[in-house]
């Protein structure tokens, strides 16, 4: 089952599209559900709106496999997406990557505020859900805002999934926080990132790897459980991220959203 409606996101006085899918059974049954916040909401369930028109089609998945969990997709703004997915303005990393500087970015902190103070409340009161097991996954920037928000608030998200994820925009400041967060009610974190992410620029190619690998490194000294994979030939296309979902669900359900 699928629903979508507008929230006003205060802060950024305006509205904002969010979808959720409920399992199947969720108006026969009697029971709340662990919930999955995903950025990029409009790629995350089906093709029809998804933008370049390829999804996650994470719909078909949960539906295929009875999934006990909802998920609610939070659609980007695309005029805005690098600004409320960065933290940061990007700094001398990126600038040293991409030899240019940039300055979007830094809006994240208000993004996720808005997530945890207004968004959850509301979902937590609309459906059934259980209060304390959430978690966030996103893909690209979507995975930068998801470490960024499991660091802020790791009392909220105490599980992570996160699909190449483009630390480079921040990643400085990024290290910085994962180094001065207490993560010790977090529970899971899993990151991947392809060998292709740019395609034929072997440079880019090994600088958004060597990116990610940093990062989990730094998570694996303080979350021993951390998982990373490195998915030979992988680019940064939703064709490709479609091929790791079977890898999502598993890994948080299994993990951190135990079924009561």
């Amino acid at each position: 089952m699928f629903e979508k409606f507008p929230i006003y996101m205060t802060l950024f006085k305006q509205e904002r599209q969010i979808r959720v899918y409920l399992p199947k059974n969720y108006n026969n049954e009697n029971r709340n559900y662990p919930v999955l916040y995903m950025h990029d909401g409009q790629n995350v369930f089906n093709d029809q709106e998804a933008i370049g028109g390829n999804s996650l089609k994470l719909e078909d998945y949960l539906d295929e496999h009875e999934s006990k969990v909802i998920v609610v997709g939070i659609d980007q703004n695309s005029e805005e997406r690098v600004n409320e997915y960065c933290p940061w303005v990007r700094g001398d990393y990126s600038k040293n990557i991409f030899g240019r500087e940039s300055v979007l970015g830094g809006k994240g902190k208000e993004f996720v505020d808005f997530i945890v103070n207004e968004l959850k409340p509301f979902i937590d009161n609309k459906y059934r859900t259980i209060k304390d097991q959430s978690a966030m996954a996103g893909i690209s920037l979507g995975g930068l805002i998801s470490i960024y928000a499991m660091c802020r608030y790791p009392e909220v998200f105490r599980s992570i999934a996160v699909f190449s994820s483009a630390f480079y925009w921040n990643q400085e400041e990024i290290e910085k926080l994962i180094e001065t967060s207490d993560l010790s009610m977090i529970n899971s974190v899993y990151l991947d990132c392809g060998t292709k992410e740019a395609g034929d620029d072997e440079r880019i190619n090994r600088e958004f790897l060597s990116s990610n690998k940093v990062v989990y490194e730094l998570l694996k000294e303080k979350l021993p459980s951390a998982k990373f994979v490195e998915i030979q030939d992988a680019e940064h296309n939703y064709l490709t991220f479609r091929e790791r979902v079977p890898k999502l669900l598993p890994f948080l359900t299994t993990s951190f959203l135990p079924h009561p």
